[in-house]
């Protein structure tokens, strides 16, 4: 299970969401309330060290697009230093 999904079940308590969810549906389409992907945005800048803005938050619609960004902004991170 990826990383983007784990935090699903965490947040909606439910393997099962998590589990049918395709990784291109639209998340909010699906059933998570607004307040849960606010609270997904925020796991996914704790637990994995990325920012997200405001106008990223926009582009993130699908665990497909959260996964993509994780994977392009810890790239850029690992790459970025001196």
């Amino acid at each position: 299970m990826s990383t983007i999904r784990e935090l699903l079940v965490e947040l909606t308590g439910t393997v099962e969401y998590a589990d049918r969810i395709g990784d291109d549906a639209d998340l909010a389409a699906s059933g998570i309330d607004s307040g849960d992907l606010v609270r997904l945005v925020l796991l996914v800048e704790q637990r994995l060290g990325v920012e997200i803005t405001a106008e990223d938050m926009e582009e993130l619609r699908t665990i497909g697009d959260y996964e993509r960004f994780v994977a392009e902004r810890a790239g850029a991170g690992a790459s970025g230093g001196a």
